[in-house]
């Protein structure tokens, strides 16, 4: 799930689940960098950049509900 339009059509839950999961992936990479291991370096960013891709869609949806 990395397209936006896949993200903005899933919900919520789904969306929560994908960010926890995301996390173990790059706290995983991260210790791969750490010891010298990491092989793919462009992977790091680009999980960072689904993550906040994920929250920002969440954070819409919430401030539409509020008005």
């Amino acid at each position: 799930m990395t397209s936006l339009k896949e993200i903005r059509e899933a919900n919520n839950t789904d969306l929560l689940v994908q960010i926890d999961t995301l996390k173990e992936e790059l706290f995983d990479l991260r210790f791969q960098q750490a010891i010298g291991q990491l092989e793919n370096p462009a992977r790091l960013r680009e999980i960072r950049k689904t993550i906040a891709r994920i929250k920002t869609v969440i954070t819409e949806r919430r401030l539409s509900d509020n008005k």
